[in-house]
């Protein structure tokens, strides 16, 4: 860890440390039972190329009707969607599910649109590839929850000289978890864009910070959340980064994603975690971020 999370950490205590290792250990959830796993598969349907996802069987019968190529089959006893299109090309994929979801979406299925696009590797893809290799698939990130399949987000803890937790309040007007409290900065990685090239735009656009170089900003490592919310299914990577924020340094708000911040020594942050005023992502971005998973 770097020395300003240290100085949190240390603050923390063995007992508050371990009060947020508990806190964040049940934010990895498993779906309803009952929820429908859907597949890319070949042309004869029968051998899953690649796991994308989980959905509720309401969901799965909308998608069946509505996405070109796609059927349920049941084998021993249980019901899977097929996708029957391994073999198209990325591109191909990705028109023939955006044209799905933006059906959807006109039916008022699909909600928190925001024109634009995740990727997707793989189910078990927890970091992006950086070697230029084209996803399974991109399209708009509403349909990910929607379709339950795995996202990626980044995610900084800014951590003071003097061992604080700056915070930032998720503004009212957001879809998910308006009001609040967050990591300093926080938001999901766009198709074609880096987890490093990504955290350094959060930080211009959510806290108005302006990096010159990125000795300041440490990889902390990444941790998965996985719960059902109103949208469908959450299953992202939480990509965290630590970053020592400059003595004196204050965040501004640019895109009006966040309504204020608060600067929290470590006494405070544990409070108002376990009050529940915190997202669960940003809970187990602090909890990863301090090595306590």
């Amino acid at each position: 860890m770097s020395l300003h999370s240290t100085r949190f950490a240390a603050a923390l205590g063995p007992s508050g440390a371990e009060a947020l290792r508990t806190a964040a250990r049940h934010l990895d959830r498993s779906p309803p039972a009952d929820w429908v796993r859907w597949y890319c598969t070949g042309l004869d349907g029968v051998a899953p190329a690649a796991s994308l996802g989980v959905m509720s069987p309401e969901r799965a019968r909308v998608v069946e009707t509505t996405l070109e190529a796609c059927s349920m089959q049941a084998r021993d006893s249980v019901t899977r969607l097929h996708w029957n299109t391994a073999h198209l090309s990325s591109t191909e994929r990705s028109s023939l599910l955006q044209q799905a979801l933006e059906q959807c979406h006109v039916r008022g299925l699909v909600h928190g649109w925001r024109n634009e696009a995740f990727a997707f590797w793989h189910h078990d893809c927890f970091v992006p590839p950086d070697d230029g290799r084209p996803p399974l698939l991109a399209v708009e990130r509403a349909g990910f929850r929607f379709l339950g399949m795995r996202s990626h987000a980044v995610h900084i803890n800014g951590f003071t000289p003097d061992g604080r937790l700056w915070c930032g309040r998720r503004s009212l007007s957001k879809a998910t978890d308006p009001g609040m409290l967050d990591n300093v900065t926080a938001g999901g990685l766009p198709a074609g864009e880096s987890p490093l090239a990504c955290a350094l735009r959060e930080l211009q656009e959510e806290a108005g910070a302006v990096l010159e170089d990125t000795c300041s900003l440490h990889d902390a490592g990444l941790v998965r959340t996985a719960r059902l919310d109103t949208g469908g299914w959450h299953d992202e990577t939480l990509l965290v980064y630590n970053w020592d924020c400059p003595n004196g340094w204050e965040p501004a708000n640019r895109d009006g994603e966040v309504s204020g911040f608060l600067c929290l020594s470590a006494s405070e942050a544990l409070e108002h975690i376990q009050a529940g005023a915190f997202t669960e992502d940003a809970v187990a971005s602090l909890a990863r971020g301090l090595k306590l998973l």
